[in-house]
């Protein structure tokens, strides 16, 4: 495929499962693209950790394949940009090599220590008062009581791995650790910082290091990464990445943002308050913004985009699509003494036809997607997901659409909070992210929340696709006015009337089971 002037982006998205490597042409144009698989440690006590190791062997083999099929001139590619993961933390050494697992989103063996440093004299859901004010005012949010954030991680190391912690030159962001791998400069871009809580960013401009926020973490400054700005260059890649790819060596490698970034840019609705969906093994559903605020009960503010000057709406839903993966393999084809063999490549299809068998409500069967703790828009890291109201009656297919539906029932839970934040309506919402590769759950979507879902084309693509367009927009080569026109949409799904009783019945009765549970949640999980 010729692009307009004929050059082209290395583009890596480093999601949970793997990484997906595209080629694709500055003008946005996906000319081809690979994926590799990475492990999943999930650890006693909440711990979740990955192996950089693995994720830069995948990255590397990916990247091969794509390149080997000559797709493009190799001198044609002028940039890496990468997108990743959030809020996961990697120690290295002075010399780049990382120390142990990296430590990942998921993780919640922190909480404690987050805990510790966040409390005060007098306290406002559990924070002192006077912390709160401070991190608010500078950063825009606050150390998660969780401990799944960068901080929280980076404090469990301090406190219960004390060798590692000392050996550390750096604590990096997945997305840092992978321009390190490419280029040998260990730093930070304004927005993948900002997990930290330790950086002042009202003025987009000139975010920075705020000492007094550092004192409260305990975290030594100098082993945090110096900042870069947001779509800045970092350099070119090494020689010996050069000769690894099989590229010029004048190739470019852009700061990159996390995968919440990227994917506002290749949804492309990047005009404020244009909102966009993802449904990838997390969620989330946001909109780019004029302004600084903080909603800190439901955990929802506006944090550094990926697009410089703007601030963008940050949610999580802990886990979305990461409850068909359950479902997979731990209920339907684990490895176990009732197994029946590995499940099969499409088995997103077979779920999909199966719960459309089953009427919209699963028969006033309820799902909730807990699985992990949730974050937006209550933060509560012991609560738990589970069926509810199930009878004689329901069958596999009823659990599958129940799924399907709870997962919808928690972003209408999270879209009606982000509507109050933001004071507009938010509809004609962009999907993206594998979960959008699926037609029944944009209906589903469409009919809980009652607004319009517009697809994406190619929406398990979507983040890459806005790591490329940020990479050509740093080098010059769009501007932020000709994103949209970048992104295709294929698909619309209006919301059925007939549907609306059922699903504003059973929403409400989701909202009830977290109310009713919570304590219950919170007295059995109350060790992790």
């Amino acid at each position: 495929m010729a692009t307009e002037n004929g050059l082209y982006i290395l583009a890596v998205d480093l999601g949970t499962g793997g990484p997906k490597v595209a080629l694709i042409s500055t003008d946005g144009d996906i000319v081809g693209h690979e994926f590799e698989k990475t492990e999943l440690f999930l650890l006693p006590g909440g711990g979740a950790e990955q192996d950089p190791g693995d994720w830069w062997r995948a990255i590397s083999a990916a990247a091969k394949r794509l390149l080997g099929r000559g797709l493009v001139p190799s001198e044609s590619i002028v940039a890496i940009s990468c997108t990743a993961q959030w809020m996961g933390t990697v120690p290295v050494d002075h010399d780049g090599n990382h120390l142990m697992n990296a430590i990942i989103w998921m993780d919640a063996r922190g909480a404690k220590y987050a805990k510790r440093i966040t409390r005060g004299l007098v306290n406002v859901s559990g924070y002192g008062a006077g912390k709160l004010r401070e991190w608010l005012r500078l950063t825009g949010g606050v150390p998660s009581r969780t401990g799944k954030d960068s901080l929280g991680h980076i404090l469990y190391i301090q406190n219960e791995l004390p060798e590692i912690y000392r050996r550390t030159f750096k604590f990096l962001e997945p997305m840092d650790y992978l321009n390190l791998r490419l280029t040998g400069k260990a730093a930070a871009s304004y927005d993948t910082i900002t997990g930290h809580w330790l950086t002042d960013n009202r003025d987009l401009s000139n975010v920075t290091y705020v000492d007094k926020l550092i004192a409260l973490s305990g975290v030594d400054r100098e082993k945090l990464p110096d900042l870069k700005p947001t779509g800045a260059i970092l350099g070119p890649i090494t020689a010996e990445i050069a000769n690894e790819f099989g590229l010029s060596e004048n190739v470019q490698v852009v700061m990159g943002t996390p995968d919440t970034a990227s994917a506002a840019v290749g949804s492309g609705a990047v005009g404020h308050f244009e909102p966009h969906l993802y449904i990838g093994t997390s969620s989330w559903l946001t909109c780019h913004v004029p302004f600084k605020k903080t909603d800190v009960i439901n955990n929802i503010t506006s944090l550094p985009s990926a697009i410089p000057g703007r601030y963008l709406v940050a949610t999580e839903q802990d886990i979305a699509g990461g409850c068909l993966t359950l479902l997979r393999d731990n209920i339907f084809y684990p490895d176990d003494e009732l197994s029946q063999g590995a499940a099969p490549d499409d088995v997103l299809d077979t779920f999909c036809r199966m719960a459309e068998r089953v009427p919209p409500g699963s028969d006033k069967l309820i799902f909730t997607p807990w699985l992990n703790g949730e974050r937006t828009p209550v933060e509560d890291h012991l609560i738990r997901g589970g069926l509810f109201n199930q009878s004689l009656s329901h069958t596999r297919a009823h659990v599958i659409r129940a799924v399907f539906e709870g997962v919808a029932y928690n972003t209408k839970w999270m879209h009606q909070h982000v509507e109050r934040y933001v004071k507009k309506r938010l509809d004609a919402i962009n999907f993206i992210g594998g979960g959008a590769n699926s037609d029944l759950w944009g209906q589903i979507h469409a009919d809980v929340l009652d607004r319009r879902i517009r697809r994406v084309k190619q929406p398990g693509l979507a983040n890459v696709r806005g790591a490329a367009l940020l990479g050509s927009l740093a080098l010059g080569y769009i501007t932020v006015d000709d994103i949209p026109e970048r992104v295709e949409i294929t698909d619309t799904y209006d919301p059925n009337p007939e549907n609306r009783k059922v699903y504003d019945e059973l929403f409400a009765e989701f909202l009830n089971i977290y109310k009713n549970n919570k304590q219950m949640y919170a007295r059995l999980n109350a060790s992790e």
